[in-house]
């Protein structure tokens, strides 16, 4: 598929921002390529976890400013139309999603590493929101997000400084999971890839859909939400599974379903 590489590693689905000559620069047919992967990969059930990296010196350098023409006059409606449906897609997607991120997360690619479930990090990786700098606010999700993974004055650092947060500070900070050595970074987050593919797959999923649920919710909302899904998944294959490997004293064994 144009602008994204897909490939697979047993249960594993990685999938690679495939235009490093522009740092994996976003543009709508570069994002739009990425939601179609998402759907490819997660349409088979085999699939249960997913890598999402970028090829070459850098995960996502941001905005295409060459692009921006494609968005149309109403941006609004322009980033919405081409953009929302690819971030949705991740922060929707049925399977739990690593991100390994490589050089340079800028601007809207900061946003897109945060779109994902957990970020390993390579230690020349480095993370800039950029907006200030050319007069604009953050955009793609990161007022949301940032704030909600490492607090709302550290944010807005980031935010109204656009100093480079490096990959060791990152994970200092709680953005990143695991910093690793560059050549080590696909093997370290296939890794990581792989317990999550091996666990109850509709249980972490939900879990994830509570969290964001989560944070616009009471307690006591919030307190019957769990029960409420608590109901449905505990019906699920996985869970009598792991039910059963309990009282046997035994490793569960998950499926996915």
């Amino acid at each position: 598929m144009a602008g994204v590489k897909q490939g697979r590693d047993g249960a594993v689905g990685i999938l690679t921002l495939n235009e490093p000559e522009s740092l994996n620069a976003m543009t709508p047919d570069l994002l739009g390529a990425l939601a179609r992967a998402i759907a490819e990969m997660t349409a088979d059930p085999s699939i249960r976890a997913l890598v999402l990296t970028g090829a070459g010196r850098g995960f996502c350098s941001g905005q295409n400013l060459k692009a921006s023409e494609a968005l149309g006059q109403d941006i609004v409606a322009g980033v919405m139309n081409f953009y929302w449906p690819t971030f949705k897609a991740l922060r929707e997607c049925r399977v739990p999603i690593v991100v390994a991120v490589n050089g340079v997360a800028a601007g809207g690619g900061f946003s897109l590493a945060m779109a994902g479930d957990m970020i390993v990090a390579a230690r020349s990786a480095n993370f800039i929101q950029v907006f200030s700098r050319i007069g604009l606010v953050p955009d793609l999700g990161s007022t949301w997000l940032l704030p909600r993974l490492i607090g709302r004055q550290r944010a807005l650092e980031l935010m109204l400084f656009n100093e480079p947060l490096s990959a060791e500070r990152a994970k200092e900070w709680g953005l990143v999971r695991e910093v690793v050595d560059d050549a080590q970074l696909m093997a370290e987050a296939l890794k990581l890839a792989q317990r999550l593919a091996q666990g109850p797959t509709r249980a972490l999923v939900a879990t994830r859909m509570l969290l964001e649920e989560s944070e616009h919710a009471s307690y006591a909302t919030q307190f019957r939400r769990e029960i409420e899904v608590q109901s449905e998944v505990r019906r699920s294959a996985d869970a009598l599974e792991g039910r059963a490997a309990f009282v046997e004293k035994r490793k569960a064994s998950f499926s996915g379903r």
